[in-house]
């Protein structure tokens, strides 16, 4: 599959802020920016931050296998290797919404994930598959 970089913009209200946890905490690296916006390569992915006057949007809930998760929420299938590495490096520095486990155990989908949040108030969920064949099995197959 040649999967091709997706492009999101979002609300901030403070640029600094904003970069300092994403290139110093998750580190992506700076693209180009202004005063009112910066580009991030988020794991080769362009995440752009804009200076709106608008928070984030509102988060509402919902259950997934025992836990309740963030909507709305962004993030990247990493590798295990990578998965395990982010997980260490944010360890105790971020404020943590649904701490590192295993989902859907025993199941097609079975996937590490962690949840936390970032500086705006975002979810941010990152995940790995022991095979990236499972990202879009479902629970018959």
């Amino acid at each position: 599959m040649n999967v091709r970089p997706f492009h999101l913009a979002l609300p901030t209200e403070d640029l600094e802020l904003t970069r300092r946890f994403y290139c110093d905490m998750l580190g992506c690296k700076t693209g180009r920016t202004s005063d009112d916006w910066i580009d991030l390569d988020f794991f080769g992915h362009q995440l752009v931050f804009h200076v709106t006057g608008a928070g984030p949007l509102p988060q509402s809930h919902n259950p997934v296998d025992a836990h309740s998760v963030p909507i709305p929420h962004f993030g990247v299938v990493l590798t295990p290797d990578a998965h395990r590495t982010l997980c260490e490096r944010i360890e105790g520095k971020v404020n943590m919404i649904i701490e590192p486990s295993i989902r859907f155990e025993g199941t097609p989908g079975e996937q590490r994930t962690v949840f936390f949040q970032d500086p705006n108030g975002y979810a941010l969920e990152f995940k790995s598959f022991a095979n990236d064949d499972d990202l879009f099995a479902t629970f018959d197959s």
